[in-house]
């Protein structure tokens, strides 16, 4: 999980590759699942690398932030009606992956002002739905170029799996932690996870805009009991961002058992 030391190896790795770094700005991915502190690892390396010698600008792009329009999101799952996965954001397929690409292009260029597009995952009762981009709480991102740009996400970097794998995935590991996660059988099919895979292919344009990978992995994690899921510890980390949030907003967001869904 992402600490102050962590926030010091990564900012330390940040400033060794960008000494060899030519053409600024050095765009780098921060992946961690749920929980594991990705976003604290992003916000305070802005503020560490700001207060470096080299005065750095950086800027933070939250793949969260690419989610489609409430509209966009609902059209999603109308089209995709037999997968429950892709009912709401979160899920590869949710995103829009070229208003990613033109951001990180203007960003790269410096040449104008950027408006970086914010998620408001509060509205719709915790759908969600993208802020419009004249709202006071869309970053602007002022000329010339930033020295640094992070993207970060649960899923950054993720690479669509073969066919067999997916198969050996389903019968060894699906199954059995859909039963220790007390998911009702048959929720999602197999088939519904091999479109997710397929959708990973288009992020792929994005993950080739990187120059350095970051992972804020967690420790092994041992259930207290067999018939416990190593994931559910991941669960609760979500549903405890979500009570933060909601608990700062006046109760607007997810309930628990959308969250679980």
């Amino acid at each position: 999980i992402a600490t102050m030391s962590s926030l010091s190896i990564a900012a330390n790795f940040i400033l060794d590759q960008l000494t060899g770094c030519l053409a600024r700005p050095l765009i780098a991915g921060i992946q961690g699942p749920q929980g594991s502190g990705k976003t604290f690892l992003a916000s305070h390396l802005v503020q560490r690398l700001a207060a470096s010698d080299s005065n750095l600008r950086m800027v933070v792009l939250s793949i969260d932030d690419l989610y489609l329009p409430h509209s966009g999101l609902q059209a999603v799952a109308r089209s995709h009606p037999e997968n429950p996965l892709l009912r709401g954001r979160g899920q590869p397929g949710t995103h829009d992956v070229q208003l990613g690409l033109d951001l990180l292009t203007a960003l790269h260029e410096g040449r104008t002002k950027v408006r970086l597009p914010s998620f408001d995952k509060s509205l719709f009762d915790g759908e969600g739905d993208r802020l419009p981009m004249d709202d006071r709480r869309v970053v602007v991102v002022e000329p010339p170029a930033v020295d640094v740009i992070v993207l970060e996400g649960w899923f950054i970097g993720f690479q669509p799996i073969s066919p067999e794998l997916l198969d050996e995935k389903w019968e060894r590991v699906w199954k059995r932690e859909e039963a220790r996660l007390g998911i009702p059988e048959g929720f999602c099919t197999k088939s519904n996870i091999a479109e997710l895979n397929q959708n990973l292919v288009e992020y792929q344009a994005l993950w080739d805009r990187l120059d350095i990978f970051i992972q804020a992995s967690l420790s092994p994690i041992e259930p207290e009991d067999d018939e416990d899921s190593p994931y559910s510890i991941i669960y609760q980390w979500r549903l405890e961002q979500e009570h933060a949030m909601k608990a700062l907003n006046g109760n607007r967001g997810m309930a628990d058992e959308a969250v679980r869904q």
